[in-house]
């Protein structure tokens, strides 16, 4: 399985990723979106080099000639709402022709300390991916919970021919738990492989709640339903 860091390359990706980090920059909802939106745009350029490609006669005014293609329309790009939909559209900016797939699903403190974390999946739309290539697109990876849940409620649409995973950072603990939920075969992406996460699961140096920063914070009272799934945990 191959986990591909692109922060190992120095690019204009390097100032997206430092305005993403930056706690000024973060003040700018909608440049923090436009970032994460440009970062899904660079890592989809760098994906499309390993895809297969086969030669299309194109016509124009004056002659033809022969351009390799991939099928884009043999390609589902898959999110995790809500943190995912900016990096989402990074990629089907550049895979127009995809079809897409939406899993909600949310991370909640199982414990009172707040350092214990369980995954809550309620809602998946997805065409089948039987055979097709699978981009699983979420810009967060910690604890891989929620991601190995998406990939799970995934694959039962069918076997993909390949699976990418995409993020914009990840921690090593999360890319591990991913890596036992994937084929052998899948590729992991990563804008940057941060050195972990604190005792809260949250990646560090990271740069914090990516839904919050993307779209503002949740809603007081779903904050106190999630709690209270949590306490129920507790007492189960």
């Amino acid at each position: 399985m191959k986990v591909i860091n692109l922060s190992e390359q120095n690019s204009v990706m390097n100032h997206f990723m430092a305005e993403l980090r930056d706690k000024s920059y973060q003040k700018n909802r909608a440049l923090f979106r436009h970032n994460v939106e440009r970062i899904g745009e660079i890592m989809a350029y760098e994906l499309s080099k390993t895809l297969e490609y086969k030669p299309k006669t194109v016509k124009t005014p004056l002659g033809t000639l022969d351009i390799p293609l991939t099928k884009e329309g043999d390609m589902v790009i898959a999110t995790v709402l809500r943190a995912g939909l900016p990096f989402h559209q990074g990629f089907l900016n550049l895979f127009d022709h995809a079809d897409n797939a939406f899993v909600s699903a949310y991370r909640m403190y199982v414990n009172r300390e707040h350092t214990e974390v369980g995954v809550h999946a309620e809602y998946i739309a997805t065409p089948s991916v039987k055979g097709r290539t699978l981009l699983i697109v979420d810009p967060m990876l910690a604890t891989g919970g929620s991601l190995a849940a998406a990939i799970d409620a995934l694959l039962e649409a069918g076997k993909p021919k390949k699976i990418h995973v995409c993020c914009v950072i990840a921690a090593p603990e999360g890319i591990e738990v991913v890596k036992e939920a994937l084929p052998e075969d899948s590729t992991i992406w990563c804008a940057a492989i941060d050195e972990g996460m604190n005792e809260h699961k949250y990646i560090v140096p990271g740069f914090g709640d990516c839904g919050d920063l993307c779209f503002g914070e949740k809603l007081q009272s779903f904050r106190k339903l999630v709690e209270k799934e949590s306490r129920r945990n507790l007492k189960a």
